[in-house]
């Protein structure tokens, strides 16, 4: 097995002559833009932290299950409900069928990443504890874009180009990218730690030595938003301070990524 990854500073690369990104007081956050027409990462911060997935491992998921299975008309309407709306029935179900963590085992070597680990022995049906850094779902992304066979890669995409402004669970899926950045865009957002019922709902129309244990922020609120805009795949990954309510959280990362993107 390689060796744990070296510890990095989370200082941001950029242009000299970029903005300069503000991080929220309080708020561990790590990001990273990839131009696909420049083969090459033109922002990046902490790229190699990781964070507890939340509903961004959805993809991998997904990808798992498409690879392995002929999917039935029923199995690709929840697989679009899970991209699309973040459904977590449906990606519990899926995450059970794949045998829970074997689905990052698989999917780690498969989409070539590196920081991204199951959940911890004692969690295995929490899916959303999956580690994950900023670094790896951008590899994510490259590998769906550039290498997952033409059918499977569009149904994925075309979920996410049409993801919904609410979540199944009435949460606002509408922060970071689709609110702060103008279309085209293909996003899949991230969410844990709010509880389990908004304070305001949704209202439409917004490999490793074994050793190594990531960190995954619990005991904190995390949001995340990812996404593929126009030619580049934006990633922002944020852990909350302790007791902040989703909507501060929401304003934050929104603020956030629509710096991230003008510094790019």
């Amino acid at each position: 097995m390689s060796a744990s990854p070296e510890p990095e500073t989370p200082k941001a690369t950029r242009a000299s002559d970029a903005p300069v990104v503000r991080v929220p007081a309080g708020v561990r956050a790590s990001y990273v833009v990839f131009d696909r027409r420049a083969g090459r990462v033109v922002l990046q911060r902490g790229a190699r932290r990781t964070f507890r997935s939340a509903s961004v491992v959805k993809i991998l998921i997904a990808l798992d299950f498409l690879e392995r299975h002929r999917a039935s008309a029923a199995d690709r309407a929840s697989l679009a409900s899970m991209l699309r709306s973040s459904d977590d029935q449906a990606a519990t179900e899926f995450w059970r069928r794949g045998g829970q963590g074997k689905v990052i085992e698989r999917m780690v070597p498969e989409a070539g990443l590196a920081e991204t680990a199951p959940p911890p022995a004692d969690k295995p049906g929490f899916w959303g504890y999956t580690a994950l850094s900023a670094r790896d779902v951008v590899q994510t992304y490259r590998y769906l874009l550039d290498e997952v066979p033409a059918a499977r890669r569009d149904f994925v995409l075309e979920q996410l180009r049409r993801s919904t402004p609410c979540g199944k669970d009435g949460f606002d899926q509408t922060f970071g990218i689709p609110r702060a950045l103008k279309r085209p865009w293909a996003v899949k957002q991230g969410w844990s730690g709010f509880g389990d019922v908004p304070a305001e709902p949704c209202r439409r129309g917004g490999a490793r030595p074994a050793a190594w244990v990531p960190d995954l922020g619990i005991g904190r609120p995390v949001l995340h938003t990812t996404g593929v805009v126009g030619d580049k795949i934006v990633v922002v990954l944020t852990l909350q301070p302790a007791g902040s309510s989703f909507r501060a959280s929401a304003a934050r990362i929104t603020a956030l990524t629509g710096e991230v993107w003008r510094a790019t």
